[in-house]
């Protein structure tokens, strides 16, 4: 009995040496502990508004967004509000929750850009915050700021899957080269729609020369009925594949019910495309929310205009589905992404289209938006496009060769 009290006793020495002598990391480690606190708790109130709900992709991408920021941050007094609309609803909204002790507001989509303005000039000591506006660096308003993301980089990478995908299909007979033709379901005809479905294109381009694109707009960001009659018509049109930038699964549904492949946006429609749907690209809008959140927090200033890249981690693709895609395709991704990078690659490089069967030297696009949308500011130089480099939101309007609209919707 005595020895076996002797060895109790020592394998509880044994313990207590070992947890006095772990490292502070491990004692400290809130994973191995079973907890998740923050490294930072911030005392601040955030406020969100978004267009619709969690039933529009788009939307759903921004409130994960919010929700994985806060959390992050610490941050227990947030508030998320939906289907606010593009008018003066913003405005109240994001007043109400200036009144309420927000001190920072972030809102979504393009429409609630002059509302987000009215507040800011309303409540000057509250951050508003709006992504895929265009007047922040025309404004000069100090509480007021505009961010996106270098999105059209994740659209070339989607796009070199949707040309994979159309070569695995002239290899295996089921089309000829001259009819790999993609489907592109848009919202708008506005520059930020025609910057993604043209990046997505030169993607898939730059592994299937023989591809074309139609483009449908539905006139609106969400609207499942629209987008899958949309999409319905593109592949009764021949379109081989479909693509989008519009927010329902209206499209993707479309897609898995005509066997037709798909590359979606704003995130994974696998769950109802199982077996046509390839790959999505997104931004991620957490950096900037952490980023945006952090500073209002500390009183420091925040950029007119913000853009993401995939080097910050704002532009991601999803979990490529490999039942549906083509062999080799994360091969082709990885090694576009890196030069994309390394800026050996540029999307809108010059050499890589034609428009009206002529190579674009000089192009003056609509930068510092007015209402004529009057052109402004010299983008090609150094043989490329420079989009998103002399504000945040996309400015690429061009239609260039092997696209051609069916319909228009401003």
């Amino acid at each position: 009995m005595k020895r076996f009290f002797a060895i109790v006793l020592s394998l509880l020495m044994v313990m207590a040496l070992i947890a006095c002598t772990a490292t502070p990391a491990e004692q400290n480690n809130p994973e191995q502990q079973g907890q998740a606190e923050p490294a930072d708790k911030l005392d601040i109130k955030v406020g969100f508004i978004c267009l619709h709900d969690e039933n529009s992709t788009y939307d759903l991408n921004f409130i994960n967004a919010a929700k994985a920021a806060c959390e992050k941050l610490g941050i227990t007094d947030y508030v998320i509000k939906t289907n606010i609309p593009e008018g003066k609803e913003c405005y109240e909204t994001a007043a109400d929750m200036a009144d309420a002790g927000c001190k920072i507001v972030f809102a979504d989509s393009f429409g609630h850009e002059d509302f987000m303005i009215q507040a800011a000039k309303e409540f000057p000591d509250v951050q508003f915050c709006h992504s895929t506006g265009t007047k922040a660096h025309t404004e000069n308003l100090p509480n007021y700021h505009n961010a996106f993301a270098a999105i059209y980089e994740g659209r070339y990478l989607a796009g070199i899957a949707a040309g994979m995908k159309l070569n695995e299909m002239i290899e295996a007979g089921t089309i000829t080269a001259e009819q790999a033709k993609i489907g592109y379901v848009g919202a708008f005809t506005y520059a930020e729609v025609v910057s993604g479905y043209t990046s997505f294109f030169l993607g898939a381009r730059s592994v299937c020369p023989s591809a074309t694109m139609e483009v449908t707009f539905t006139g609106s960001w969400y609207d499942e009925t629209a987008e899958k009659e949309g999409a319905v018509k593109l592949i009764n049109n021949g379109c081989a594949l479909i693509s989008q930038h519009a927010d329902s699964m209206g499209a993707p549904s479309a897609c898995e019910s005509a066997g037709v492949p798909n590359v979606s946006y704003n995130g994974s429609t696998i769950s109802v495309g199982p077996k046509t749907y390839i790959i999505s690209s997104r931004i991620n809008w957490e950096p900037y929310y952490e980023y945006a959140i952090k500073a209002a927090a500390a009183g420091e200033a925040i950029p007119a205009d913000w853009t993401g890249t995939i080097a910050t981690g704002s532009v991601e693709l999803a979990e490529l589905n490999a039942d549906v895609a083509a062999d080799g395709t994360q091969a082709a991704i990885d090694a576009a992404k890196a030069a994309l990078v390394a800026g050996t690659l540029h999307v809108f490089d010059t050499a890589t289209f034609t428009v009206g069967g002529e190579t674009l030297t000089s192009y003056l696009a609509d930068v510092d938006t007015d209402s004529a949308f009057t052109p402004d500011t010299e983008v090609i130089k150094d043989g490329y496009f420079h989009e998103s480099e002399f504000r945040s939101a996309p400015y690429f309007d061009i239609t260039i060769d092997g696209i051609t609209l069916l319909n228009s919707a401003f």
